[in-house]
């Protein structure tokens, strides 16, 4: 029974059927921030709503019949545990902001579709590598900051009063969000020379540390695709040695029958 269940919730059909599922309660859970739809089908939205979920908790509970305590070894199968667990909580008192967590139901997509958890091991690969860069990347805020409230403070002090503001108004600038009318170009109306301070922050944080950001990113997913090509070359490797020690026992009986069949006719 158990190894029944085991490759039902393992199959490529069962696979599908809940990834529609979660599509659907994701344009359920969408439909039902507009008052006009859930005026008219506010019952029909909210009974689908518990009934995915309840086909969540029944999926949940074949998984752990079938693998039992190696369920909570998989990190993707915690993480459905857990985003099934926030929605069973009660959503009403002072639990009723859990209502607007329902949604992180669509995040069980990541668990489901495997080119999407290839993307996360990705991103999780990368986050030693990145350390490094974000601490690379406040020493340089830091410093342009303090220069920037030095500078540009007294002129203009809702940008450069304080080094708050300095931080928020360069990660705009950084952003290339209107950084140069909104920002630089009324400052150097002020300070004409002040683009030798702009332009070298921009090309070390816009084009300098956030590509290095991108590379390290892009190394990790290329690691994390070729570990699984290897994995997948092993077990096909695997695979293949079984199938070759069966041929040889197989031949072993053949020769065993041909030697007894020829003992008999002699």
């Amino acid at each position: 029974m158990r190894n029944r269940i085991r490759a039902l919730v393992a199959s490529r059909d069962w696979e599908y059927a809940i990834v529609a599922i979660i599509v659907v309660n994701a344009v359920t859970l969408g439909l039902e921030t507009s008052p006009a739809v859930m005026r008219e089908m506010g019952g029909l939205l909210l009974f689908l709503d518990r009934l995915i979920l309840g086909i969540f908790v029944i999926e949940l509970a074949l998984r752990l019949y079938a693998h039992g305590l190696k369920f909570f070894r998989d990190p993707w199968s915690v993480f459905d545990f857990t985003i099934v667990a926030i929605a069973l909580m009660p959503a009403s008192g002072a639990f009723s902001v859990l209502r607007s967590l329902r949604i992180l139901r669509a995040l069980r997509l990541i668990s489901v579709v495997p080119s999407l958890r290839r993307v996360i091991g990705g991103l999780v690969a990368a986050l030693p590598g990145m350390g490094s860069i974000m601490v690379l990347m406040a020493l340089v805020f830091y410093v342009f900051s303090v220069m920037a409230t030095k500078l540009y403070g007294e002129a203009f002090p809702d940008w450069f009063g304080t080094i708050g503001r300095s931080l928020y108004t360069l990660f705009q600038v950084m952003t290339l969000e209107s950084w140069s009318m909104g920002i630089v170009r009324p400052v150097m109306e002020a300070f004409p020379l002040a683009w030798l301070f702009f332009v070298p922050f921009i090309l070390c944080t816009a084009f300098t540390v956030l590509n290095l950001f991108i590379g390290i990113i892009v190394s990790a997913m290329q690691e994390e695709h070729d570990a699984e090509a290897d994995a997948n070359r092993q077990a096909i490797h695997d695979d293949t040695g079984l199938i070759l020690q069966e041929m040889k026992a197989l031949r072993g009986e053949v020769k065993q029958l041909r030697a007894e069949m020829g003992r008999k006719v002699s």
